[in-house]
């Protein structure tokens, strides 16, 4: 029903920033809330950031708050993480999620589709 592809993702530097991006298709697009979500070696995946069906309210965890931007473009079918400011601590695999309803929020269990992920890495 849903298929998301994530790109974006490289090696980069402390301190060097990147935009991701996640490309979903199938039909109404902005009727999804849509979240990134992202998993380290060895760690659960933790959330990143939620943004709702027409991107009027954004969600962050407090680790990339500041620093990180969630946007989406619904005619294009996208969502964006801007992520600035990037440190080491930063490195995992990021997911993109679509969510069942307005009330998604931070847990895994919230959404219903997932992409299968781009690998950010930062280091010196």
């Amino acid at each position: 029903q849903v298929q998301l592809v994530e790109s974006g993702g490289g090696l980069v530097q402390p301190g060097d920033s990147l935009r991701l991006s996640c490309a979903a298709s199938g039909r109404n697009f902005g009727n999804y809330p849509m979240a990134w979500f992202r998993q380290a070696p060895g760690e659960d995946r933790e959330f990143v950031a939620k943004v709702s069906g027409i991107g009027r309210y954004t969600y962050y965890s407090d680790s990339v708050k500041g620093r990180f931007t969630i946007s989406r473009d619904n005619a294009k079918n996208t969502v964006y993480l801007q992520m600035n400011s990037l440190k080491p601590e930063d490195t995992a695999v990021y997911y993109c999620a679509a969510g069942a309803t307005y009330y998604s929020g931070a847990t895994q269990s919230d959404y219903n589709y997932w992409g299968q992920g781009t690998q950010v890495t930062v280091s010196s």
